[in-house]
C-alpha cells in the first residue's frame, strides 16, 4: 500500500511528505489496509483447517494496530504480562491468547489464569511446576501446550533461530512424553497440544515440513498414552519481502503444513507477526547533513538505531529511498542503479553501529530531504529506545485518505517522568 505516483511516495492515498510535515520526523507510518490484508492472506492460505491465527504482539504492540487486528478476527500470541495487558487494553479477547516465553513469573502466570487465556506454551519443566503451583493456589486448571524443540535448522540468523538443540527455547523433543505424563498426573494442568517454533524469518518451507512430520509423530505417541492432544501450534516465522520476491507465498507454507495437520486430526495454531505487520509500516526520516569524508559519503538523518535497531543488531537489510525523487523505485536495491551512488545512511546516535544501510546506492539527497525506510512495521517501534536521551518517534495510521496519530512523539519531559531525584 506504499507506492510512487510520479515523483512522490504515498501511503494508500496520502503523501508521506505531507504526513512528515504535519507530525514531524522520525515518523512511523502504517497502512491499515496492508495490515488487515496480510492477516487475511495468512488465514486464507490455511483455511482448509480453519486455523487460529495468533498475531505475535512482540512484532509491534501498538494498541491501535492490535485493535485493528482484533476487529478483523485475529487472536494473539504474547510473551509477557505486559503484552497480555496490551491485548486487553486494545479490546482483544484473552480467551484467544497463547502465552509463550521462557521466563514467565508467578505474577504473570496468575494474571493469565485470572483472565482465562487459551493456553500457555510450556518452555521447561520448572515452568510447568510453577504453573501447577499457581493454578493450585487459585483452585483452577491451567491449559498448557508443550513447546518442543525439534532440533531443526531453519537456516535463519543465529540470533533468531529457536528450534535447534541448545537454544534456550522449549524442551528437547525426546522429553515430550515424560512431561506429558507429568501433566496427565497433575489435577491442576490440562494438556491441550504441542507447540514448535523454529525461528524467524524463514524463507523456505522445508523446515516447516520437517517440523509438521515430527509433530504428527508426537501427537500419535501422546494419544497412545491417553492424552487428549488436540492442538498443533507451529509458531510463526514466515518470511517477509524485505526485497521483492525474497519470501515464498503463504500458500507454499500451507502446502507442507495443512496435510500433516489433517493427518493428525488436530486444530492448527500459528503465531505470525513479522509477515503481517512488517511491510505495513515504514520509517520516514529527514536528512540533517550530507558528509563527505574518508572517501565515503554519509547521509546523516534523524532516524537512527533508536528507531530501527535491526541493522545494528542483526546486520539486516531494509530498502531505503527518497520520499520525493524522479529516479524510479528499483526492484533490486543492492544492484547498481542509474543516477545513484553509494552512501552510508546513518543516524545521529553516538555509536559507530548507528546505521540503517551501508554502501547503499541512492539518488542525490540534500539537507532537509526525506528518506523512507521500508519494512519497518515489525521490530521497529517495539524495539526502539531512549538511548542518547532521544524521545521515541510518533506513529500514524493511514486508512485510505484519512490519518490519525496513534502514538504521540515523546518529549524531553517524558524522558525523565519516571525518575526520582532528591
Amino acid at each position: 500500500m506504499f507506492h510512487f505516483e510520479a515523483t512522490n511516495l504515498f501511503c494508500e492515498e496520502l503523501l508521506l511528505a505531507d504526513l512528515a510535515a504535519e507530525y514531524g520526523t522520525p515518523l512511523f507510518v502504517y497502512s491499515k489496509a496492508k495490515l488487515v490484508n496480510e492477516f487475511r492472506a495468512v488465514r486464507e492460505a490455511f483455511s482448509a483447517v480453519d486455523p487460529v491465527i495468533c498475531y505475535s504482539v512482540k512484532a509491534n504492540g501498538n494498541l491501535s494496530l492490535l485493535k485493528v487486528l482484533s476487529e478483523a478476527g485475529c487472536n494473539f500470541d504474547v510473551v509477557s504480562g505486559g503484552e497480555l495487558f496490551r491485548v486487553q487494553q486494545a479490546g482483544g479477547d484473552a480467551a484467544k491468547v497463547c502465552f509463550a516465553g521462557v521466563g514467565k513469573t508467578d505474577d504473570e502466570i496468575r494474571f493469565a489464569l485470572k483472565v482465562g487465556i487459551l493456553m500457555f506454551n510450556i518452555e521447561s519443566e520448572p515452568e510447568l511446576d510453577a504453573i501447577s503451583a499457581v493454578a493450585g493456589e487459585m483452585g483452577v486448571v491451567a491449559p498448557v501446550a508443550l513447546r518442543l524443540n525439534p532440533d531443526i535448522d531453519a537456516k535463519t540468523h543465529a540470533k533468531t533461530t529457536t528450534g535447534k538443540k541448545g537454544n534456550k527455547f522449549g524442551v528437547d523433543i525426546e522429553r515430550g512424553g515424560e512431561l506429558a505424563d507429568k501433566v496427565l498426573a497433575d489435577p491442576h494442568l490440562e494438556l491441550r497440544g504441542i507447540h514448535m517454533h523454529l525461528g524467524s524469518p524463514i524463507n523456505t518451507t522445508e523446515p516447516y515440513e520437517k517440523a509438521a512430520i515430527k509433530a504428527v509423530d508426537v501427537v500419535r505417541e501422546l494419544r497412545d498414552k491417553g492424552h487428549q492432544t488436540n492442538w498443533i501450534n507451529l509458531g510463526g516465522g514466515f518470511g517477509l519481502d524485505y526485497q521483492q520476491g525474497q519470501a515464498p507465498p503463504y500458500s507454499d507454507y500451507a502446502d507442507v503444513i495443512v496435510p500433516r495437520v489433517q493427518e493428525a486430526e488436530c486444530r492448527l495454531a500459528l503465531e505470525p507477526g513479522r509477515c503481517i505487520v512488517g511491510n505495513a509500516g515504514v520509517l520516514v526520516s529527514r536528512v540533517i547533513f550530507v558528509k563527505h569524508e574518508g572517501g565515503k559519503t554519509f547521509v546523516i538523518q534523524d532516524g537512527a538505531m533508536t528507531e530501527l535497531v535491526r541493522p545494528a543488531m542483526y546486520d539486516s537489510f531494509h530498502a531505503i529511498w527518497p520520499v520525493e525523487t524522479d529516479v524510479p523505485l528499483p526492484k533490486d536495491f543492492l544492484a547498481e542503479i542509474d543516477g545513484c551512488s553509494p552512501v552510508d545512511v546513518v543516524g545521529p546516535v553516538c555509536e559507530s553501529g548507528d546505521y540503517l544501510a551501508k554502501s547503499r546506492n541512492l539518488p542525490p539527497v540534500e539537507r532537509g530531504d526525506l528518506l523512507c525506510t521500508f519494512s519497518a512495521g515489525a521490530y521497529g517501534m517495539v524495539m526502539s529506545s531512549n538511548y542518547n536521551a532521544r524521545g521515541r518517534a510518533a506513529e500514524v495510521l493511514v486508512d485510505g485518505d484519512t490519518h490519525r496519530l496513534i502514538r504521540r512523539r515523546e518529549t524531553w519531559d517524558d524522558l525523565i517522568a519516571a525518575e526520582l531525584i532528591d
